[in-house]
């Protein structure tokens, strides 16, 4: 039996990890066993450049962090070692990295399952959520569109005016 300052602790790190999770936009589940300590570090780098909360929990204290909340289908893939990587801005970001990494390291990185809003994925669910762009890009790409529809239409009223002016210089 635990004593009660453990449990203490357990119960802290349970609804600081409730927090996040419930502050979180996405979040992704993934089995790191066998990824080396050089891989790692590079991964939690890149994972703090894009403001995703990435550590490693035991099962125990993320299936009592979501039991009874909206996420709670998540604890089917509570086995084996779990870390989990959460973003509270960018929906994409966190599901992004970690399916860049599963695919580079596939031995050592698996994909448990994650969630976006309030919607519960499986691994394919998490990968298609991978393979969207980023907001900054896809703002990016907008801009580009209408840059290009207003460049267009400005060389359309441009020929319509050098037409107008060969239309009056004719009849003058």
């Amino acid at each position: 039996m635990p004593s009660n300052k453990v449990l203490l602790e357990k119960q802290k790190v349970v609804e600081e990890l409730k927090a996040k999770i419930d502050g979180a936009v996405a979040g992704v589940l993934v089995d790191y066993k066998g990824i080396n300590v050089a891989d790692d570090t590079k991964l939690r780098k890149e994972m703090r450049e894009a403001g995703v909360h990435y550590s490693v929990y035991k099962n125990s204290a993320v299936r009592f962090a979501v039991t009874g909340g909206k996420f709670e289908e998540l604890a089917k893939h509570l086995d084996g070692t779990t870390a989990v990587a959460l973003s509270e801005t960018d929906a994409t970001a966190a599901a992004r990295i970690i399916a860049k990494y599963a695919k580079d390291h596939k031995d050592c990185f698996n994909i448990k399952g994650g969630f976006i809003e309030n919607d519960v994925l499986d691994a394919a669910g998490v990968d298609a959520i991978a393979s969207i762009p980023s907001r900054e890009v896809l703002l990016s790409q907008l801009a580009g569109g209408l840059n290009g529809i207003v460049r267009n239409l400005a060389v359309v009223l441009d020929q319509i005016a050098k037409k107008d002016e060969s239309a009056e210089e004719a009849t003058a």
